[in-house]
Parts: C-alpha cells; sequence; structure tokens
C-alpha cells in the first residue's frame, strides 16, 4: 500500500495520562492485525490499543481504544518521529518505520498464523494466539521506550504482574499473559516500562500471548521462535494472496487488499465474517449512535460471498455460506422468522448490554457490547439468504437435504410475509415500516428460488413463487415509486430518499437505465449526498438521538449502480471519492464526517470493503462492454 507520512511527538511514559490525551487519536491512525480468530489495532504511534485473542468478541486484554485507562502496549522511539507504515507485499503484516534525528528504526506488527499440516495457504487454519513485534535499527541508533499496560476484561482488571526468565508473565481474572522479550522492564503495580537504545543492525523482538486461567501457563518465546514465527506469518499470508489473486481490474491493489482484509475479519474456525472487529467506535463523536459489530449478519451474507467470488476466494465464500445457511436454519423454525444475526460461534442471543466503567472513545457513550438488533424482524434476510445461495448454483449437489429443504422454506416465508411491516435494512429503532428495500429482497428470494428449484427439488413451489414475485413487483412499482420525490423510496407511499434503493438494479429488479431508475439515480446524487460528494443513508427520523456521518458502502452502490447505468466517467468519480478516504495503509470505517472528513464508526469495516470491491467489478465490467460495443 502507499505510504503515508505523519509526524508524531514521543510517547510519555512518566505516568497515567489524563482521560483525554490519547483518545484524541484519530480512528483512521490504526491499522489491523489478524489471525482470523482474534484481532488487535495498532496506531501510527507503535501502541496496541485494542486486542481479543481467541475469538474476533472475546473481552479485550487491551481497550484503550474506548477508555486511556483501559490497557495498551507500545514500542516507539522516545524522540519525536515521522512515521510511514505500510502493509508488506500480499499481506495482513503491518511495517511502521520511525525516522527520528538519529536514526531509523522499523516495528513490524504480526498476528502470528502458523502453517496449515496439509500445506494449503488457509490463514487461521493454525492459530499461536501469539501478537509478535520486530522492531529493527535500519540506521543510525534509536532510542525506544516500551509501555506494557494489560487491562484484561474491558479494563476492569489490573492484573499482578512480575518478572520471569525471558519477559514478564500478568494474571488477572481468567487471564494468563505472557509477554516475552530480552529487555529489562520496571515494574510498578501493573504496568511495565522499558527503554533501550538500538544501533544500525540491531534487532528485537518480543511475542505475547496467553492462556486461560485454569490451563497449562502460556509459552515463553526465545527471540529465534518469535522470528520464525513472524517470518512463517509473512510466508503464509503472501502464499494465501498468490492463491487468490482473481481480479485483473482498476484499482487493482485496493481490491486484492480488501480481499485479505475480509479474510482478517472471519472467523476461520467456523466460517463467520465479522462486520468488524471494533466495539462502540461511534458514528458521532460524543453521540450515542454506538454499537457492538463483532457478530456475522445473515444480510452481509449475500455481498460478501460475492465479493469473495471475484477475489478468488470461492472455498471461504463455501465456508461462510455453509456456516451462515446451518445458523439461520435453527432459527426459522422457532415461530418469530429469520434471525437476521448470530454470534461468530453460532450463538442466537446477543442481548444488549452497556459498560458505565468505560468513558467511550472521545467521551462517546455509551459503550456497548452485545448488539439489541440480534431479534429484530428484517424481511431482507430473506432474499439476502437465497442471493447468496445462487453463487452456488452449480454445486447444489454439495449441499445435504436439510440445506436444500431449508432454503426452500425461506422462500416460503418471503411469499407468506412479504406484505409485513420490519425495521428494515438499517435496524431502526423508530417503529416498522413497510421499507421498499425489505420487499426488494423478498422478491429476490422467490426470485432466485424459482431459478434454483431443482436444484432445491421443489419444482411443485414454483407457481406460488411466481405468484408472489409478480405481487412484490407490482407493490413496489405502484407504491415504491413517488412522484413529488421523482425516485423510488425509502419505503411504499413514502417520499423519503433512501440509499437502499440503489440496489434494485445491482439485484436485477430493474435495468438501471430504466428512466425511473435513472431518476432515481439522480435523486439520490443530488439530494442525498453530503458537501463531499458521499451518500448519506437516509435523511428521515430513525427513532434514535444524534446524528451520523456519510455512509462508504452506500457511495460505493451509487458507484456501482452508475457503472451500470453507463455513465462511467460519473462512477468512477463516485468511486474515487470513496477510496480517498481509506486511510495510509488502505482501510477503510463504515462512515466519513460530513464536515471533517475524519473516519467514524467500528474499524475496519467490512462493509465498506465488500463496497469497494463490488463496485469496481462492477465498473471493469461496464468498461469491457463499452469497449467491446466500441470495436464492433
Amino acid at each position: 500500500m502507499t505510504r503515508a507520512i505523519r509526524r508524531v511527538a514521543a510517547p510519555d511514559t512518566s505516568g497515567p495520562g489524563t482521560a483525554d490525551d490519547h483518545l484524541s487519536t484519530p480512528i483512521a491512525d490504526y491499522g489491523l492485525l489478524s489471525d482470523s480468530h482474534g484481532s488487535a489495532l495498532v496506531s501510527k504511534a507503535g501502541s496496541i490499543d485494542w486486542l481479543c485473542f481467541d475469538r474476533f468478541d472475546a473481552a479485550p486484554v487491551f481497550c484503550r481504544l474506548l477508555d486511556e485507562r483501559a490497557g495498551h502496549w507500545t514500542i516507539a522511539p522516545t524522540e519525536t518521529a515521522e512515521v510511514q507504515r505500510r502493509y508488506l507485499d500480499g499481506t495482513m503484516v503491518l511495517e511502521t518505520t520511525f525516522s527520528t534525528v538519529s536514526g531509523t528504526i522499523t516495528l513490524e506488527d504480526a498476528y502470528a498464523v502458523g502453517a496449515s499440516v496439509d500445506g494449503t495457504h488457509e490463514v487461521g487454519g493454525v492459530a499461536p494466539g501469539a501478537l509478535i513485534r520486530r522492531v529493527v535499527c535500519t540506521q543510525g541508533g534509536v532510542r525506544i521506550g516500551v509501555e506494557y499496560a494489560p487491562r484484561p476484561e474491558y479494563g476492569l482488571i489490573s492484573p499482578l504482574l512480575r518478572t520471569i526468565d525471558g519477559g514478564l508473565i500478568a494474571r488477572g481474572g481468567a487471564s494468563v499473559l505472557v509477554l516475552s522479550g530480552r529487555v529489562p522492564f520496571d515494574v510498578e503495580g501493573s504496568t511495565a516500562k522499558a527503554e533501550v537504545e538500538l544501533r544500525v543492525g540491531e534487532r528485537l523482538t518480543f511475542a505475547l500471548n496467553h492462556a486461560q486461567s485454569w490451563e497449562p501457563a502460556p509459552r515463553s518465546f526465545d527471540e529465534a521462535d518469535a522470528e520464525q514465527l513472524i517470518d512463517q506469518t509473512i510466508d503464509i499470508w503472501a502464499a494465501w494472496s498468490r492463491a487468490h489473486d482473481g481480479y485483473d481490474g482498476p484499482w487493482r491493489e485496493l481490491v486484492m487488499h480488501s480481499g485479505r482484509v475480509l479474510q482478517a475479519l472471519t472467523f476461520r474456525p467456523t466460517g463467520a465474517m465479522v462486520a468488524a472487529p471494533t466495539t462502540s467506535l461511534p458514528e458521532t463523536v460524543g453521540g450515542v449512535r454506538n454499537w457492538d459489530y463483532r457478530y456475522a449478519w445473515v444480510r452481509d451474507a449475500s455481498f460478501t460471498i460475492q465479493a469473495l467470488s471475484k477475489t478468488a476466494c470461492p472455498a471461504e465464500a463455501h465456508h461462510f455460506f455453509s456456516w451462515m445457511a446451518g445458523s439461520a436454519a435453527e432459527s426459522l423454525h422457532e415461530g418469530s422468522g429469520l434471525q437476521i444475526m448470530f454470534g461468530i460461534g453460532g450463538e442466537h442471543d446477543l442481548s444488549e448490554r452497556e459498560l458505565p466503567h468505560l468513558r467511550g472513545y472521545r467521551g462517546s457513550s455509551p459503550v456497548r457490547i452485545g448488539n439489541g438488533a440480534w431479534d429484530q424482524l428484517q424481511l431482507d434476510v430473506y432474499g439476502e439468504l437465497l442471493d447468496a445461495a445462487a453463487v452456488f448454483r452449480e454445486e447444489f449437489d454439495e449441499f445435504d437435504d436439510l440445506t436444500r429443504h431449508f432454503l426452500a422454506d425461506v422462500a416460503d416465508a418471503a411469499a407468506e410475509r412479504w406484505r409485513e411491516d420490519d425495521e428494515g435494512i438499517w435496524e431502526v429503532r423508530g417503529g416498522r415500516r413497510p421499507f421498499l428495500y425489505s420487499k426488494l429482497m423478498c422478491w429476490v428470494a422467490v426470485d432466485r428460488a424459482i431459478a434454483l428449484a431443482d436444484g432445491l427439488g421443489a419444482t411443485d413451489r414454483v407457481d406460488d413463487w411466481r405468484r408472489a414475485r409478480s405481487e412484490i413487483r407490482t407493490a413496489i412499482l405502484d407504491e415504491g415509486w413517488s412522484n413529488s420525490a421523482g425516485a423510488f423510496t425509502q419505503s411504499l407511499g413514502s417520499s423519503d430518499l433512501d440509499a437502499s434503493v440503489l440496489m434494485m438494479p445491482i439485484v436485477g429488479f430493474i435495468s438501471a437505465t430504466d428512466p425511473r431508475m435513472l431518476a432515481t439515480i439522480d435523486a439520490i446524487g443530488e439530494r442525498l449526498t453530503d458537501e463531499r460528494g458521499l451518500v448519506v443513508r437516509y435523511r428521515s427520523r430513525d427513532g434514535l438521538d444524534g446524528e451520523e456521518g456519510s455512509f462508504l458502502l452506500c457511495t460505493f452502490w451509487l458507484a456501482q449502480a452508475q457503472a451500470m447505468a453507463g455513465r462511467l466517467a460519473d462512477a468512477r468519480a463516485t468511486f474515487e471519492r470513496a477510496i480517498g478516504y481509506a486511510n495510509d495503509v488502505g482501510l477503510l470505517a463504515e462512515e466519513v464526517e460530513p464536515n471533517t472528513g475524519e473516519l467514524l464508526g467500528n474499524f475496519p469495516q467490512a462493509f465498506s470493503h465488500i463496497g469497494l470491491v463490488n463496485a469496481a467489478v462492477a465498473i471493469a465490467r461496464a468498461e469491457r462492454a463499452e469497449g467491446s460495443l466500441g470495436h464492433e
């Protein structure tokens, strides 16, 4: 990825900080580390401020992202430095270069992955559960400071910390942590500090791993083992990238990098993908729209599977769908409809609660874990599940009878329930409405089921599905179009605009060149964008206090719809505006603050990267079609 230079001051290690001194770190300053089990975020200042071992939704060991007092691990020069960052080619191993007046060091950060026994390139198939940090002096001499302050269970615990041969051990609550590194630490309470000077050619390697309190203590790594593990991680990620190099179009580097990000957000044991690896990063700084995104939404399945299939990740797409279909099947027959989201292990109860001891990112409270939307009625998931299934049309013999029967039942549920009001794609908390997008995806459910009927063993249901498809189409065209708005709208009978209607041509409901769709694209481009040209989801009330930023996913939807409409110059311009908000290492959040351009929301956001991939592929396809027509 392209490097960007930023100047950072030396960290203050003289004592505990104030409540606000680290929480001013922009969300865009973070890079993602992942072993496809857990995740970490590391800042440009060399501070790991978020770390969840083993599972994305585990209680973090470091949580300074949400409160200055809640734990971190910093490695950085003791003097002011200029900073450049990149992911090593084809990997999710982050390299940060610190340049000071006295010299230069590079810091490589990796969430270690191990080699698969069968030799396949499956990131996360083997997960040592270790975070590796390697510091190398490449020029002159640099004095570096190390500050280690583990605070398990969202900062609630200040563990007992003591030195051991080759490092430190911390015990607190259910966690035992071992930090390996050949530097002498000064331990004060639950914080350890060290300073050491590196000369050109010298290096230090640290490893952090953990165990539960009732398990054998985690191993201590010697430097050779830690070096081997980080080199192995680099090799495995690079091999994975070579094996999944299936896109050759515009913005190739960003598309392939987004494929790696999506893999990094996938929980390898089940195939589930989290919407983001964080909780409660705000949609508005200081606001209350702070949600836990460390779960897997059925809605994401369709977009994700299509994005993965376009970046030559068919095995990953199949794994994700199989898990999602299995999890969803358990909920359809419980009487309340298809559950919209699940824990990454398949958990159904995601009850939401608040953590009042955490101040929140820049004072954005409450901090929430769990997600109260888990039991909402959102009828669109029927269509998204069947749209995802359609990707595997030629492989239906690989699905068992229970899965095929379940998918046919999903289509039946869509045909029966499409008239109901629901909370919609955006999970509004202001009451149910007849959302157009929900009707649209019910149409998708029966449309795809008709095409899949032979594979589903459900040809006897096709007449009912066709009848429902016709009824839904009529309702959308008659009641979803507003003459006063000059566009398709958020809900039937409404005049409010909503970016989700951009999906109408994308799912094949209507041609992007239909005059009504062209008018809708124009209306959204003119009236549902901010001053930066980014798309907002809607402007209607949603039952929540506060405002939100512009949505990058919706901006990519606009680019995709414009490409399908043959408006390639507009599509490219929209796409370029959106990717302009990727940070220096190519990561996207959910939203952009309209006034400042600051990234907002949980980070990095899978939906934004999915939107990037799908929009880039649509533009590439439209450009190829235009080129071939031009040569006829």
